[in-house]
Parts: structure tokens; sequence; C-alpha cells
């Protein structure tokens, strides 16, 4: 089963080791380990931080600039940690 951080959007595989902690050490599903860590927030930034954070990763592992900046504006306030 595939999942994707409600966070940041990295997809993440079932078995891998990307899921993040909650504070009683328990796997969460919902974020990746880099952007949620023993139940809390790694990061204090804002949706807009989150994808100029982003989106150069993405251009680093192949994707077009321009198709990653979009797809983040359309995804991330879709998630969990940004949905209003």
């Amino acid at each position: 089963m595939e999942y994707i951080c409600q966070c940041c959007a990295m997809p993440m595989q079932e078995g891998s080791d990307l899921f993040s902690t909650n504070a009683d050490g328990s796997i969460n599903k919902d974020y990746c380990k880099y952007c949620y860590e023993n139940g809390k927030f790694t990061c204090d930034c804002s949706m807009q931080d989150m994808i100029d954070f982003c989106v150069p990763m993405m251009v680093k592992e192949g994707m077009d600039e321009a198709e990653s900046r979009e797809y983040m504006n359309e995804t991330l306030p879709t998630l969990k940690r940004w949905a209003k």
C-alpha cells in the first residue's frame, strides 16, 4: 500500500522506514519521518515555505520545476497539515 505524507506529499510505501513516530514511539503513517517526529512537526513553516523547500528536491529527482510547483500548489492544500 502506498501513502503520501500529509505535510510534504512524499510517497511512502508500506514497510518502508519513511514513516514518522508518535510521542509514544508508535508508527504514524500520516507523515514522513522528515516532517514529523516523536509526535511533533519538525519544522514550523508555512505551506509556501514547504513548497519552496520541496520543489528543488523534486527537480533533483528529475521532475520539471513548473510541473513540480503546480503539483505542490494543488496537492498541499488538500493534506491534513494544511487543509483548512
